[in-house]
């Protein structure tokens, strides 16, 4: 495992066993920001659709949404003020009320002999995001598990597989359109993940699907700063289930924390 600078542009890849590591452009400060063009050879790209990730488990599609990363990293405006939720020129990236109350998804019968272990862990983690807000309902449609894609427009998102990847899963925020909004799981690795259940890895995923960020972004961690595009909603927390351990974090398990509750009430309601 390998920690990253206080300002360092991150990408984090998944080790064999419950640790994640880290693979990163660090910089000292200006002037020694990495160029464009080592950045991106270091960026993973995914194999199955393409798209770069940032941040571990975040899709970023076509270069130039990379490169506008890219810049927001090396030039960034830290906000001055526990959970943090993503921006989107300045606004709040969540769901509508009524949306926020009928996420529906399906889970892809592709999983084959894994496929009740993934449908159950992802009910058990929106069930944590669900007991903290009344605000939000995750559904899943079984109805649609054959035909579970991106391209299905009867759910709002889609859970397939993948193999061979550096991440154990990845997810999207709300303004991602269709076409790439969904869960990716790498099955080769979320059953191996020590202390770092199939639940709370799905609901670290399904808190990014909510709109909220890694808590290690914020210059409290210390390390792993990622971007500024995001607004407080509680005090920093370093054991919350959006916080990456190896980012200074004191969670070893990706539970949720109360101040974790306490934020997703402040943008979706008690």
């Amino acid at each position: 495992m390998k920690r990253t600078t206080k300002r360092s542009v991150s990408v984090f890849a998944v080790a064999a066993t419950i640790s994640l590591g880290a693979t990163s452009l660090g910089y000292a400060g200006e002037g020694d920001e990495p160029s464009y063009k080592e950045f991106k050879s270091q960026t993973y790209q995914d194999p199955n659709d393409g798209q770069y990730i940032v941040n571990g488990d975040i899709p970023v599609q076509g270069e130039k949404q990379l490169r506008d990363f890219y810049q927001d990293v090396v030039n960034p405006t830290t906000p001055s003020d526990g959970l943090i939720v993503n921006t989107v020129y300045g606004n709040d990236d969540l769901w509508s009320a009524s949306q926020a109350k009928n996420l529906t998804y399906c889970v892809s019968s592709d999983f084959g002999a894994d496929h009740q272990r993934i449908a159950d862990a992802m009910e058990a983690g929106g069930n944590q995001w669900e007991a903290a807000s009344s605000g939000v309902d995750f559904t899943h449609d079984a109805s649609q598990d054959d035909n579970c894609t991106t391209r299905n427009n009867n759910v709002l998102f889609s859970v397939e597989p993948v193999t061979g990847t550096n991440y154990i899963a990845r997810a999207f925020f709300p303004s991602t359109r269709q076409s790439t909004r969904n869960v990716l799981v790498n099955t080769d690795q979320i059953f191996g993940a020590g202390a770092w259940t199939p639940d709370n890895v799905l609901a670290h995923e399904l808190g990014h699907s909510l709109g909220f960020r890694h808590e290690h972004t914020r210059p409290e961690a210390g390390t792993c700063f990622e971007d500024s595009n995001w607004r407080p909603l509680t005090p920093y927390d370093s054991s919350s289930i959006m916080h990456y351990p190896q980012c200074n974090g004191t969670s070893s398990d990706l539970s949720m924390t109360e101040q974790d509750r306490e934020g997703i009430r402040s943008v979706y309601g008690s």
